[in-house]
């Protein structure tokens, strides 16, 4: 009985330290694993800050207006060029 639990003891100490040093690797191998997205995280979340700034900047009134004059050869419409529609509740339209 004796040699049955020395015999045990010697092959799961060194399968118990295999199991542990696997374990480790895998702790590692994940932990670089984490890293790697959250740097990828915060490259996508600058990249995002930037582009809110770029459409802020973009979409100001007097940019669109000068864009709209000097590139698209667009002005203002005169009152008389406005037509107005209502639309009735319940009719067409609404």
């Amino acid at each position: 009985m004796k040699n049955l639990v020395s015999a045990l003891a010697v092959v799961s100490i060194p399968l118990m330290l295999f199991f542990a040093t696997v374990q480790a690797s895998r702790y590692a191998s994940l932990e670089r694993e984490i890293y790697r997205v959250e740097k990828s995280q915060d490259d996508v979340i600058k990249a995002n800050k930037h582009l809110i700034s770029s459409i802020s900047l973009l979409s100001t009134p007097e940019r669109i207006e000068r864009v709209a004059q000097s590139e698209l050869s667009m002005r203002k419409a005169r009152k008389d060029e406005i037509l107005r529609i209502a639309l009735k509740k319940g009719g067409l339209g609404g």
